[in-house]
């Protein structure tokens, strides 16, 4: 089975893992120039830099659909620069999964494969995919709903270590960041973790700095730019997220789920 994933940050790339790990071929496409925060634990990076690992599972960066599927058969996970998933007519996926976790659906339809799978707010069971998996922090987290939509979007940060949104690092103003620190790093409150315009992005709290938006990246005032985990554990930085094991296991799920009802078709 081959399955696109829509969106290679670190949630989408959690989503890969499992699948991965579960014998299912994966292709992801992103950004040219991903926006992804935590970068040591996001696939897109494989377009910047040409290739990352994360937990033992290499992506490479694919100029086409043709090398991409050379990739898979090297055992990488080949990561596209395309970011409206054009390649969907030449490689032809079992499964299309859209993690790209806008908050709305920015154009994956409920034909655009055999399986379409939506993943967060935005999507509705039935209507523009076939499954939803719950991203909300909590009781339904990586549920699979089979009707319906997700909870709606709080624009609240789960809680982590006892912090919410006070964990977020948003950029002091509009232009191109550069960054002082690097991820992993300690930080204390007060500390400058990068600029933008001269002007200084400052952790909000103590903790590790498990996220920070590559250096160089043109950013608007207000947006996400960084992470503080208050846990204080390094290795993290390296690892996949609970959350983003808990969505790709429900993705798991809804995939296998309906791949039965095909192989009965």
């Amino acid at each position: 089975m081959l399955v696109l994933i829509r969106g290679a940050g670190d949630l989408a790339s959690g989503i890969a893992l499992r699948l991965v790990r579960s014998g299912i071929k994966v292709v992801m496409t992103d950004l040219a120039k991903p926006l992804a925060i935590r970068r040591s634990v996001a696939f897109c990076e494989a377009n910047r830099l040409g290739e990352i690992t994360i937990e033992n599972v290499t992506a490479r960066h694919a100029e086409s659909s043709d090398e991409a599927l050379a990739l898979l058969a090297e055992g990488y996970i080949p990561v596209l620069a395309d970011p409206e998933a054009k390649c969907i007519a030449e490689i032809k996926p079992t499964a299309i999964v859209d993690a790209i976790l806008a908050k709305r659906n920015l154009g994956t339809k409920i034909t655009d494969a055999p399986i379409v799978v939506g993943v967060g707010p935005g999507f509705t069971a039935g209507v523009d995919c076939h499954a939803v998996v719950e991203t909300m922090r909590g009781h339904t987290l990586g549920r699979v709903i089979y009707e319906g939509p997700a909870l709606p979007n709080t624009n609240i940060p789960g809680l982590i270590g006892g912090f919410a949104g006070e964990r977020v690092l948003r950029a002091p103003a509009t232009g191109e960041f550069k960054t002082v620190l690097d991820i992993g790093a300690i930080v204390k409150q007060g500390d400058v973790t990068g600029y933008v315009q001269g002007k200084p992005m400052l952790a909000t709290l103590d903790g590790v700095l498990r996220g920070l938006i590559a250096d160089g990246t043109l950013v608007k005032e207000g947006l996400k730019c960084g992470d503080v985990d208050p846990r204080g554990d390094v290795s993290y930085c390296k690892l996949a997220s609970d959350k983003s094991l808990a969505i790709g296991g429900g993705v798991l799920e809804a995939i296998l789920h309906f791949s039965g009802a095909l192989k009965e078709g």
